[in-house]
């Protein structure tokens, strides 16, 4: 296990491009209420990803899908989520105006939904783990794809602290730039993972 899952993982989750969706999401929060938010979004992300970890490949079982299949499945999620992230769009983010203005009027939900899912930690996040799940043979293995969660969490609750300085520096077309540049390593890492499972399903075309 080396350090690619954690590299997909923070090119989808991105929380970076997130972060103007939890400025308008927390606009009226007292300094309490958006330290809470912060908090729960970052917990919630790092127990979806843990979760996804130890019990994604059981559940697959559960519903009788092969992991090759899941595999290109999840590459072609992935992609999907890239070519989003090159027009400058979230990964995840597939809200609409009325989830928006339901999200900011439910303000003790907003940190788990939308913040968390589907805009930081969705299909696209999920699958993810759930592949490199298989890849982990040994405990210490799994052990660091849990890790690797709780350094979305981290990563996740270190942006949003920051929000509004980082809104400020970077400007729309900075965090714009940002987001085309994770595309574009998204898209590479998920042709990686379609091909892995195209193999699976077609031996005939390694030759």
């Amino acid at each position: 296990m080396d350090f690619k899952p954690l590299i997909t993982l923070l090119a989808i989750v991105n929380p970076l491009a997130i972060v103007p969706f939890f400025i308008h999401y927390t606009q009226g929060f007292s300094s309490a209420q958006r330290k809470r938010t912060i908090v729960t979004a970052s917990l919630s992300a790092f127990a979806v990803i843990a979760v996804c970890a130890i019990l994604g490949l059981q559940i697959l079982e559960f519903f009788g899908i092969s992991l090759a299949s899941f595999q290109v499945g999840g590459g072609l999620l992935l992609l999907t989520s890239a070519l989003s992230m090159l027009n400058a769009q979230p990964a995840e983010a597939k809200v609409t105006q009325e989830e928006m203005d339901d999200a900011a009027a439910a303000r003790t939900s907003v940190a788990v939904v939308p913040l968390t899912i589907p805009l930081l930690t969705g299909p696209a996040a999920m699958s993810t783990v759930v592949i490199y799940a298989d890849q982990a043979k040994t405990f210490f293995q799994h052990a660091a794809l849990v890790g690797y969660g709780l350094v979305i969490g981290l990563a996740t609750a270190i942006c949003f602290a920051a929000a509004k300085p980082i809104a400020r520096f970077l400007g729309q077309t900075g965090i714009n730039v940002m987001t085309r540049l994770m595309g574009l390593i998204l898209a590479a890492l998920s042709v990686e993972v379609m091909t892995a499972g195209l193999i699976k399903l077609f031996p005939a075309l390694v030759g």
